[in-house]
């Protein structure tokens, strides 16, 4: 008797939640912008911020720019996945655009810090990556802030400051990457998100997969 034809099956994969976070000048920003180059599976969440643009931000790219009040009616109406106060501003991430990417199997950068983290992962543990990302040392950092040239010099002092309390969390992450030079980090960082797109958990029709196998023996 002919065997019957295998049913058609598919494994799609569910998106996830890729959390870099690091003092400033730690490089975070910088594996952002390589990782979205490289990576046309990955899409960067965009936050909405109280803080003003810089001149070379553009509204919708860097940032949604928004005033205090429509930042305080979207944390009172829950349409954000998590915020915090940084420097006396809000930031926040948008919580339809990830969970439309989630959804269709693309995967969302958040570059956040650890308070946000905290928030995400209280929220949505199953789905997020977290990696902290360390300086070689503190001498470096600083270097990178200045050579940065974006802030001023009390913005700097108030950087470094801040990253005391920044590195006392490094432990909550699930990966932690010392940035001693560009390329080898970013490597790691693949190699991250590579293992992480191959967990079971994330994998949507792996059981009917293995189960149609088994109806061809």
């Amino acid at each position: 008797m002919a065997r019957k034809a295998p049913k058609r099956t598919g494994i799609a994969r569910r998106g996830l939640m890729l959390v870099l976070s690091s003092p400033s000048g730690a490089g975070k920003t910088t594996l952002s912008r390589t990782l979205l180059k490289a990576d046309r599976g990955v899409e960067l969440s965009i936050s909405v911020t109280t803080r003003p643009k810089r001149r070379s931000e553009k509204d919708g790219r860097d940032y949604h720019f928004i005033d205090r009040a429509r930042f305080d009616a979207m944390v009172k109406k829950g349409e954000l996945l998590e915020w915090a106060e940084v420097f006396g501003h809000q930031y926040g991430t948008p919580r339809r655009p990830v969970e439309r990417a989630l959804q269709a199997g693309r995967d969302v950068l958040f570059d956040i810090d650890w308070q946000g983290t905290q928030q995400l992962r209280k929220k949505a543990r199953i789905d997020l990556v977290s990696i902290f990302i360390l300086p070689p040392s503190i001498k470096e950092l600083e270097r990178r802030l200045w050579r940065r040239a974006q802030d001023s010099e009390f913005v700097i002092g108030s950087r470094m400051a801040m990253a005391a309390g920044e590195l006392n969390h490094w432990a909550e992450y699930d990966y932690v990457i010392v940035n001693r030079e560009i390329d080898a980090a970013f490597a790691q960082v693949r190699t991250v998100l590579a293992a992480e797109r191959l967990k079971r958990e994330r994998l949507v029709g792996l059981t009917e997969f293995v189960r149609d196998l088994h109806s061809q023996l």
